[in-house]
């Protein structure tokens, strides 16, 4: 009978896990969009990177 504890805590484990996965994937945005956003912020981390590379400290 101890091991029915642990199978509602398990449950109650696998049940959060499984909600907070299905906050992130929507954000309201399209495919294309979601796609341009990306590659802005990259954009912006590879010229971040350049410049920090360039700088003689």
């Amino acid at each position: 009978m101890t091991r029915g504890n642990q199978r509602e805590i398990a449950r109650a484990k696998n049940l959060k896990k499984t909600q907070d996965k299905g906050k992130k994937a929507d954000d309201g945005l399209s495919a294309a969009a979601r796609k341009e956003r990306d590659a802005q912020i990259m954009q912006e981390k590879q010229k971040k990177a350049l410049v920090k590379k360039d700088d003689p400290k």
